[in-house]
């Protein structure tokens, strides 16, 4: 499999909450950067994390380029929050070989925020 095979996997695992299968499409030496809070996961701890995020309830993939090894994606994310449903996008950059994810950068944003004061046209 190469990256636009995988990566629609993974977000289906993710969104269908099948944390047992996940890590067979992770390379035993599997990395994860998540650049909002500069952290890295190997492939234990970034399963572990997605299993036991609080509230997490849908994945769905927005967006996906990909060419060979490599693939760029968005998804749209859904989970509580102190109650409420909350919405966020992701943006991962991949790295596939020998047919599962050996590297991945993720980018996270929440979907309230506001521009700051003076930083559009008016």
């Amino acid at each position: 499999m190469d990256a636009e095979e995988v990566v629609p996997r993974l977000v289906e695992t993710i969104d269908g909450h099948r944390w047992e299968d996940l890590p067979d499409l992770l390379a035993p030496g599997f990395t994860s950067r998540l650049v909002h809070t500069d952290e890295t996961f190997d492939r234990d701890a970034w399963v572990r994390l997605n299993a036991d995020y609080p509230g997490f309830e849908r994945m769905e993939l927005e967006d996906l380029v990909a060419d060979g090894g490599r693939a760029a994606c968005r998804a749209h994310v859904t989970g509580v929050v102190e109650g409420r449903t909350a919405h966020f996008e992701v943006a991962m950059f991949v790295t596939v070989a020998e047919g599962v994810i050996q590297e991945m950068t993720e980018v996270w944003a929440d979907l309230d925020g506001v521009a700051p004061e003076g930083t559009r046209p008016s």
